[in-house]
């Protein structure tokens, strides 16, 4: 895995995990009890990521098409290598 893609799914995850845990602070802090903050705050940070995070996941789908573009090269080179085309 390259930097970039890690930054990308690290900055990603952390975001994500961040925004569970602030819907999930306020739903506690509101008097739901902690388990069910837990399970609401999943169930909403889901579609609410995919909107307020759209810049954050358009980087990661950059990344991963990148690091799949490199594999499919790398991949492709082995074989004709392989086959003695070198």
């Amino acid at each position: 895995m390259n930097s970039s893609l890690a930054a990308a799914v690290g900055l990603y995850t952390l975001a994500r995990l961040a925004l569970v845990a602030a819907i999930a602070t306020v739903l506690y802090l509101v008097g739901v009890p902690l388990v069910i903050a837990l399970l609401v705050a999943l169930v909403v940070a889901l579609p609410l990521s995919m909107v307020l995070f759209r810049g954050l996941r358009s980087r990661l789908d950059a990344a991963l098409a990148e690091a799949s573009a490199r594999r499919s090269a790398e991949r492709d080179a082995l074989r004709a290598r392989l086959r003695g085309e070198e």
